[in-house]
């Protein structure tokens, strides 16, 4: 018999609002003690500001064997995901992924490949850099609506999410605090700030929260790279290639890095944590999603390291391969979940100004 996931984490959050004992421990709590019930969209936006830190867990003295049998990440996790599956839009793509995430990823990724490989046989007569190979109109056609109809679909399904969990006309100073709150990963702190128990119940440490900045940053600057690239291209008339000291290369050389040093940590963190406290059924969905970030960023480096030789040929539609799978997975993989954890402290922030 399947369990009702919003049933069970009502049950746990009203046993957690009566013991209080995690007050300090980070968003969570501070937003569940003021409630004295909790409905549906209630459960919801606890669920999405919970980070998995795992450190109520680990203090909590009503885990199993106690009869209480509390497990709150892992019930604030399988709502997550649920969550992020019932808002999707189109529905129903985001639990394909959750179910087969990396066998999804890794077949779109060598599929579209093969594509824009077979593309290489319409290369352009003249054109330097990568558009030696594909030309520069080719690649517009193919990634402009690549980019644009995920972003169609997050912003329809975090339209949907904020309806769900009660949210108003939010303030610019809301979705400020909650741009700090995520830049600086509060909720991975701990308690004391000591940092969190992810991967161990008796280590504290930062390294899932530095491991989520660099991909965080390291992704804002893969994005600064690709937005000045186009704004140069079509503003300035200055067309790719571009030096080492351009600002695309300035802020994607190191984007790239940090991509790959984040998602790697990221990635080797949560084959050391316990499977039990989080949603275990999308496991490999959440790993498939790591390991796709890292191959963009990867392969980006290598393509740039490969500049001028014969293996731009074949790093050219690998990179590509896995770049479109990101952005045409983006609403239904874990990519999702930093739209809605942003959704989700500006609702906090929200309340806290209002209440």
């Amino acid at each position: 018999m399947q369990i009702d996931l919003f049933a069970e984490a009502r049950r746990q959050a009203e046993i957690c609002n009566a013991c209080r004992y995690c007050e300090g421990y980070c968003s969570v709590f501070p937003a569940l003690h003021r409630e004295r019930a909790f409905a549906d969209g209630d459960i919801t936006q606890l669920a999405n500001l919970c980070h998995n830190c795992r450190g109520c867990y680990y203090a909590c003295q009503y885990t199993a064997p106690h009869e209480f049998d509390l497990n709150l990440p892992k019930a604030l996790a399988e709502v997550r995901q649920e969550s992020w599956k019932s808002h999707a839009w189109p529905a129903g793509f985001a639990a394909l992924f959750d179910r087969s995430g990396v066998a999804i990823g890794l077949g779109v990724s060598v599929a579209i490949a093969l594509l824009f490989a077979l593309a290489q046989g319409l290369r352009p007569a003249g054109g330097e850099g990568f558009y030696a190979y594909m030309s520069h109109s080719l690649m517009v056609a193919i990634f402009a609506p690549a980019f644009l109809l995920p972003l169609l679909a997050i912003a329809m399904s975090l339209g949907s999410y904020w309806k769900s969990v009660g949210g108003g006309r939010f303030h610019l100073a809301d979705l400020i605090a909650a741009a700090k709150s995520a830049g600086r990963m509060k909720n991975l702190e701990g308690g004391h700030g000591e940092g969190c128990n992810f991967e161990d119940e008796d280590r504290f440490s930062h390294a899932r929260r530095y491991f989520h900045q660099a991909t965080l940053y390291g992704f804002l600057l893969c994005f600064a790279s690709t937005s000045s690239g186009t704004i140069l291209h079509y503003g300035f008339g200055l067309h790719a290639p571009y030096g080492l000291f351009s600002l695309p290369k300035l802020f994607g050389v190191p984007g790239g890095i940090l991509l790959c040093i984040g998602t790697a940590g990221l990635a080797y963190l949560k084959t050391k944590a316990d499977r039990n406290l989080g949603a275990p059924r999308v496991w490999g969905g959440e790993m498939a999603f790591v390991l796709l970030l890292f191959a963009v960023s990867a392969t980006g480096l290598l393509l740039y390291a490969a500049t001028g030789t014969g293996l731009v040929a074949w790093l050219l539609p690998i990179h590509l391969g896995t770049v479109l799978t990101f952005f045409v997975l983006t609403p239904y993989s874990k990519m999702a979940h930093g739209f809605y954890r942003m959704a989700a402290l500006t609702r906090e922030a929200e309340k806290q100004r209002t209440q």
